[in-house]
Order: structure tokens, then C-alpha cells, then sequence
């Protein structure tokens, strides 16, 4: 498995019951190894991934579809 881990900025403020279920459903799909938001900066989530199934425009939209504005920041391999 080839993993990367890439920073998503989110715009909007989120309750800590919100940025919990965005994380929940990014861990249930095969391929996502793990997603937590950051303990001081609560608006950038870090999520590894499989590069095998995802690429970092697949992701974004995963992230995205649960209804807020988000953007990639950076990128790093593992």
C-alpha cells in the first residue's frame, strides 16, 4: 500500500459532533487509512489515503460532498 497524507483546509467553523461524523464516514471507506482535524487548528483535517484508490481530487470531492467548502493545502508522503 502506497500512502499519502494531505492537509484539507474546511472555511466554515464546525461543531466538534460534526468534524466527528465528517471523520467517521472518511474511516469507513476501504483505502482511507485515517482522518482526524487538527486538536489546534480545528478548520484542517489530515487524511492518509491509499494512492492505489484515491487521488487527491477523488478525496477532496468525498470531503466536499458532505456540505462544506474545503481546499487542499499540502500534501506529504509517508
Amino acid at each position: 500500500m502506497d500512502t499519502i497524507e494531505i492537509v484539507v483546509h474546511i472555511s466554515e467553523k464546525l461543531k466538534n459532533r460534526r468534524r466527528k461524523n465528517m471523520v467517521d464516514a472518511l474511516e469507513r471507506e476501504d483505502g482511507i487509512v485515517s482522518a482526524e482535524f487538527c486538536p489546534l487548528r480545528h478548520h484542517l483535517m489530515l487524511v492518509r489515503y491509499d494512492t492505489h484508490m484515491f487521488s487527491s481530487v477523488n478525496l477532496l470531492a468525498m470531503v466536499k460532498s458532505q456540505n462544506v467548502k474545503a481546499r487542499l493545502m499540502a500534501r506529504c508522503n509517508w
